[in-house]
């Protein structure tokens, strides 16, 4: 071997290892951003304790319901209302115009999987539905607690979905529709039992049973 021949080689190494850095440091450049998420909900074994304290009996009645009683959607900053916060906080790379509209973002919908790049193919879906809270205890609160309830932020009960999977939903309870994407289901019970314990909503007998089996399984 010539002398010369450990200087090719080396030079073919440091050549080959710029080669490997450029391609991680490319991986990182188009690499999603992480998606944003509401507040995370409590642990499967916190949901377990708050589920069982939960007052069961049968739904009350939806006479006299409005979505009119939960005034939605309110400012919440400058001139941000609870949904354009929400489509902000759950989206990726998200812009908007000067009034808080979306203009341009990603949005990834946890209850089906799919991925969105127009703010008007998502809703924000109420976790507990606002008719299902009416059902199981709103319908004595006052007009300030069921505004709070359906522009809550702080709790797990807001998130930016696909809209007609938000509709499809409508007001079902886990007893009547869950997410889709079995991967989510968990995360989506648990959110679900603390929005309740929180409020001191009711459940019926097929609601806790089907929370039951879920959470079991987390």
């Amino acid at each position: 071997m010539s002398a010369a021949a450990p200087t090719v080689y080396a030079r073919r190494i440091a050549v080959l290892a710029a080669s490997a850095a450029l391609t991680v440091t490319g991986l990182l450049a188009t690499a999603p951003a992480a998606q944003a998420s509401p507040p995370t909900p409590v642990s499967a074994a916190t949901a377990r304790t708050y589920l069982a304290a939960l007052t069961v009996k049968t739904d009350g009645s939806s006479t006299g319901y409005s979505r009119d009683l939960f005034p939605h959607w309110i400012t919440q900053s400058g001139t941000c209302n609870t949904r354009e916060t929400v489509l902000k906080r759950d989206g990726v790379n998200v812009t908007t115009d000067a009034n808080c509209a979306a203009t341009g973002g990603s949005w990834y919908s946890e209850y089906d999987g799919a991925t969105w790049t127009a703010a008007s193919d998502l809703d924000i879906d109420h976790v507990v539905p606002l008719a299902e809270a009416w059902r199981s205890g709103a319908s004595s609160w006052t007009t300030p607690q069921r505004q709070a309830f359906a522009n809550d932020l702080t709790r797990p009960q807001l998130i930016a979905v696909t809209d007609n999977v938000n509709q499809a939903k409508g007001d079902k309870d886990p007893a009547q529709w869950m997410p889709s994407r079995t991967a989510y289901r968990c995360t989506y019970v648990r959110m679900w039992v603390q929005v309740k314990y929180y409020y001191n909503l009711s459940i019926d007998s097929a609601e806790k049973s089907a929370l039951q089996s879920t959470l079991n399984g987390c």
